[in-house]
């Protein structure tokens, strides 16, 4: 069986997404955490990657918000970050 790399970047992106959601699941990461968007927003980027090569609008669709959701998540977390930092 010959994998593309494509889709062997998407299968990763697909994996790393589920593992995400699943650390969530577990009370393992909470979604305010850094670690919890940025590992959704790049799933997500590694996905729609894979969709350039072979086009579905419904996959591209989702995981285009997808991503602009974690990209949110990432920045509200980031200025929470920020606030908690000790002051010098």
């Amino acid at each position: 069986m010959n994998i593309e790399y494509h889709n062997f970047i998407g299968t990763f992106g697909v994996l790393l997404t589920l593992l995400a959601y699943f650390l969530l699941q577990a009370g393992k990461w909470q979604s305010s955490q850094t670690r919890f968007s940025l590992a959704n927003a790049v799933g997500s980027a590694m996905i729609l990657f894979s969709l350039y090569f072979d086009f579905n609008f419904s996959g591209f669709l989702i995981e285009s918000v997808w991503v602009v959701i974690s990209l949110y998540g990432l920045y509200k977390s980031l200025q929470l970050r920020k606030l908690n930092a000790p002051s010098p």
